[in-house]
């Protein structure tokens, strides 16, 4: 697949809301306020070091005018001091300002980085839907940094480049108005150079930051599924999608540099030509004894104190559209929606809660062109259980995530005790429902982290009181360090009876009232399943739970079932209930040798055909 097919402007997935200049810059200020003072330091720092680098050419010229030409070694002996003097005070300010500018700039980036990520931990299910992990953390990471670059180093970079350069001018045509006007002769072709760079700049850095993030999501994707693509043998193919991703990228970091490679130089030769200019006509006026030898070397280095700063002008030109594309990627997770952002009047729910769930005429869609749940309405008494089954697609996922607020409804309302969750503050509202899911989340850290996860303030007896229960004792005894064994990534050092019974044990310690499982034994064998079961049922004890069942044998004891199909309840009762009834259930119980109810609709429906 081609590394173009991923990197269109439009597409969500790497994409951003396209945004000015002065709104980039507008906003990004902003993270200044904090530390003025720093930032005032910063530049008074600056400030105080171009001032004694200012008295270089001054102090040049009366060497060369007033001593050399006298002979008065005593006052060359002086001289010199002044001058070693002025650069000491120049590199010492210049060292105060380094050091300031760290501070300064670490801080920005920490309180920048703080923010992006808080707010992707509050954005909705939905917002993660069409992005790549890959590209958030790209924006997290290199994003922000160029944004911070435009801070720090723009802020300080600007401001005393433009210090200097109105300085340098004034000092210039003060000394010789005539060498002064034929050094400006460059500055309109510098200014048009400038502008044709800035115009046409941002789309080769837009493209080039779209091009890393896909880079780094493919990156992500093919670390986390190394073993697929081991197990697959794809390893030639993986290597010829990344080949494309990091062409890509190569391509669009080549296309930056050549433009900066002709524009850099370009403007450099241009700034030169001012030099040239001044050295012929200021060669004229020495020749004509209308100005001394000393006069004109100082006018050449207070020269080059002006044409510096410009070309810093140009890279800060070419920092700013970094930090354009960067901003606008960066910005765009800081405005997006959180959960519940624009909610008002939202209510915790009580302090105890008993677990009565009603689901009221609800209907829910994650497009517009398609319906995934239509008129689910359903009563859950506290304590019972409440069992979901129906074939692969039929909204069985989407009617549970909707109850912690995962999404949100399109109509209808479910309460808690009575309480519209639409209306409950998202804090209470999943504080008090445990998820434990088929395929466990484990983080990169110990047994004991993973745990307690639940319930970050847990005691020691609480921890394993937690991991009994959940029949973990025994084999976390087992480990090297026990609770303290690291898990590794996503727990790829346990099995997967072993993450399963440590999910149990996370939500056992959590100790919610209402409980969300999605089956939890599929996958295990028969002796795992069994200590995996007793564990559900240690967890499900006086709670109010709901399953999404993918066996027969764990939901015939369940106080009501519903069955789904299409995104709609069909049928629904206990299991002698629904036997009865002699329906889409009743068939499905009735197949032999049928270990999964997803293979059994399967069947069921090729029986129809």
């Amino acid at each position: 697949m081609s590394s173009n097919e991923y990197l269109t402007e439009n597409d969500p997935m790497f994409s951003a809301k396209k945004r000015t200049t002065s709104e980039i810059i507008r906003r990004v200020s902003s993270y200044l306020w904090p530390y003025k003072g720093l930032a005032l330091a910063t530049i008074a720092c600056a400030v105080v070091s171009l001032l004694c680098a200012f008295a270089f050419p001054r102090l040049t010229q009366y060497i060369i005018d007033d001593v050399i030409n006298t002979g008065d070694t005593s006052q060359l002996d002086i001289a010199i001091l002044i001058l070693i003097a002025a650069f000491f005070l120049r590199d010492f300010f210049n060292s105060i300002r380094i050091q300031v500018n760290n501070y300064f700039e670490q801080n920005v980036v920490f309180d920048m980085r703080r923010e992006v990520y808080a707010r992707l931990q509050r954005l909705p299910l939905q917002y993660y839907d069409t992005r790549a992990s890959g590209d958030l953390m790209t924006r997290v990471i290199e994003d922000v940094n160029a944004v911070e670059r435009l801070l720090i180093d723009g802020t300080e970079q600007g401001t005393v480049s433009i210090i200097s350069i109105l300085g340098v001018l004034t000092i210039l045509f003060a000394t010789n108005p005539i060498l002064a006007g034929a050094a400006m002769i460059p500055i309109p072709i510098l200014i048009i150079g400038a502008m044709w760079y800035t115009l046409t700049a941002h789309k080769r850095y837009r493209k080039q930051r779209q091009a890393a993030s896909a880079m780094n999501s493919l990156l992500m994707d093919n670390l986390q599924g190394v073993r697929e693509i081991k197990a697959f043998g794809k390893e030639k193919h993986e290597d010829s999608r990344f080949t494309d991703r990091a062409e890509a990228m190569r391509q669009g970091t080549l296309t930056i540099m050549r433009a900066w490679a002709f524009y850099n130089p370009s403007m450099s030769f241009v700034a030169a030509t001012g030099t040239g200019l001044v050295l012929w006509i200021g060669g004229g006026q020495i020749m004509n004894d209308q100005m001394s030898v000393g006069e004109l070397v100082a006018f050449l280095f207070y020269l080059a104190l002006f044409y510096d700063p410009i070309s810093k002008l140009h890279g800060l030109n070419q920092m700013l559209q970094s930090a354009r594309a960067g901003g606008e990627r960066v910005f765009d997770i800081i405005d997006a929606t959180e959960e519940r952002e624009n909610f008002e009047g939202l209510n915790p729910l009580p302090n105890k809660v008993r677990g009565e769930v009603k689901y009221d005429e609800v209907h829910f869609n994650y497009s517009k062109d398609k319906s995934t749940l239509k008129n689910i309405s359903f009563l859950a008494k506290p304590g019972q259980m409440i069992a979901l089954v129906g074939p692969t697609g039929a909204g069985k996922t989407t009617l549970i995530n909707l109850l912690p607020g995962f999404y949100e409804t399109n109509q209808g309302d479910i309460t808690i005790d009575g309480q519209n969750i639409a209306k409950t503050s998202l804090e209470s509202l999943r504080k008090n429902i445990s998820t434990v899911s088929q395929e466990p989340f484990l983080f990169n850290g110990s047994v004991r982290e993973n745990i307690s996860y639940g319930n970050l303030n847990a005691s020691q007896n609480e921890i394993i009181a937690a991991a009994k229960a959940a029949n973990c004792d025994n084999f976390i005894n087992e480990l090297p360090e026990g609770l303290d064994t690291k898990v590794g990534e996503r727990g790829v050092r346990l099995s997967v009876g072993e993450k399963q019974r440590i999910s149990i044990a996370r939500a056992l310690l959590k100790d919610s009232p209402i409980l969300i499982l999605d089956e939890a034994t599929a996958s295990v064998d028969t002796a795992t399943e069994r200590l995996i079961q007793q564990a559900l049922e240690r967890l499900m004890s006086g709670r109010t739970s709901f399953v999404i069942a993918h066996r027969l044998s764990t939901i015939r004891n369940a106080d009501q079932i519903l069955v789904l199909k299409s995104g709609s309840i069909i049928e629904r009762g206990s299991h002698d209930e629904l036997i009865k009834q002699q329906g889409l259930y009743s068939r499905l119980a009735r197949i032999q040798n049928t270990t999964f109810i997803e293979e059994g609709f399967e069947r069921l429906e090729s029986d129809n055909k």
